[in-house]
């Protein structure tokens, strides 16, 4: 058993405002070497819990709602820029510097897309591509409030309510999501397209990681990739679009062993 093993962190909720939204983060704290985590469309910061506590205290992890998320404000737009504004201003916020960017999926390309323009020390991409061309319209169905946790899981279904059971809310009149499905559409038309030049554009060492069950992700595609950008490497692992969510234990092995690398 290592130090990370048996260490406890206390994960704090922070708030800071950018471009009149109110954002909100997590953050581990300590004296750790910094790592962002992004999350995927319909997650949210505590995704990246679990991750924390096995990193620390060599790292300290920092898991921002990303906005329309979680604790964070909705917004009136989803572009590349916004998002990758609110990191921006996340990162000067706390004066991170020799940071490490870790993003799944809508994170992902935020993750890459950032290094693409500022230096960072490691990048760690799961299950997202370089071409995207996906859509979010089927959640519309989950609009609304229902009247019991229960109700709104039904509506979603079996196999992707246990992934948003973090987003769920209860409010005064019932059940609901920490988004809006009209938001996610919004924000996954604004993340299709090739993204080649903003993916080859760092120099930093990276880490692909992709699901060997995902269903919306190629094995090629990620062969390509590590083709195209020097310095980087490809681990396949148990698990769908949320390898860290299916497969906690390997996909945490397969991040510490990368830092090490960096270090």
């Amino acid at each position: 058993m290592g130090v990370s093993d048996c260490y406890t962190i206390d994960v704090q909720r922070h708030v800071f405002t950018h471009a009149g939204l109110r954002l909100s983060y997590l953050d581990a704290g300590g004296s750790g070497r910094p790592l962002i985590a992004l999350h995927a469309h319909w997650m949210e910061a505590a995704t990246w819990r679990p991750l924390a506590e096995a990193l620390a205290p060599a790292w300290r992890v920092i898991a921002p709602d990303q906005r329309g998320h979680g604790e964070s404000d909705h917004a009136l737009s989803y572009s590349r820029g916004d998002y990758l504004g609110d990191l921006d201003a996340l990162i000067a916020k706390l004066e991170l510097r020799d940071l490490v960017l870790l993003g799944n999926s809508l994170g992902g390309v935020n993750a890459y897309q950032y290094a693409a323009r500022h230096p960072v020390r490691g990048l760690i991409v799961e299950e997202i591509g370089a071409v995207i061309n996906d859509k979010q319209d089927f959640a519309l169905a989950w609009r609304g409030t229902y009247p019991t946790r229960e109700a709104l899981e039904e509506k979603i279904g079996p196999r992707l309510a246990p992934y948003l059971r973090e987003s769920m809310r209860e409010t005064a009149d019932g059940w609901t999501l920490a988004f809006s499905p009209d938001d996610m559409v919004k924000s996954q038309a604004a993340l299709n397209g090739e993204h080649w030049r903003d993916w080859t554009a760092s120099r930093c060492p990276a880490l692909l990681v992709r699901g060997a069950d995902s269903r919306l992700t190629e094995h090629h595609h990620f062969e390509e990739m590590v083709r195209r950008r020097p310095n980087t490497e490809l681990v396949e692992l148990p698990g769908g679009h949320l390898v860290h969510v299916d497969a906690p234990g390997p996909f945490t092995e397969a991040v510490r062993a990368f830092l090490k690398t960096l270090a």
